[in-house]
């Protein structure tokens, strides 16, 4: 669980760098949701979370893309 924690929060400083907005609302999230089911016990309920947390990791890494404004209509990648 702490390993999936520390990739998420990896993962959202290279997927938002440089988006200060972006990075504190995936940072509040993550700590959000680990903090709501840090007392969970069951065994199938923790293994289904750290699956969703691990698909959402490869989400943001592979699906998410960040626009840079380079003059009054374009952005680029």
């Amino acid at each position: 669980v702490l390993q999936l924690f520390k990739t998420l929060h990896r993962t959202r400083q290279q997927v938002f760098k440089n988006d200060a907005r972006a990075l504190e609302a995936a940072r509040i999230k993550i700590n959000e949701e680990f903090k709501y089911n840090k007392s969970e016990t069951s065994p199938k309920k923790i293994e289904e979370l750290i699956k969703i947390g691990s698909d959402v990791e490869l989400i943001l890494r592979t699906s998410v893309i960040q626009g840079i404004h380079t003059d009054h209509n374009t952005l680029s990648k």
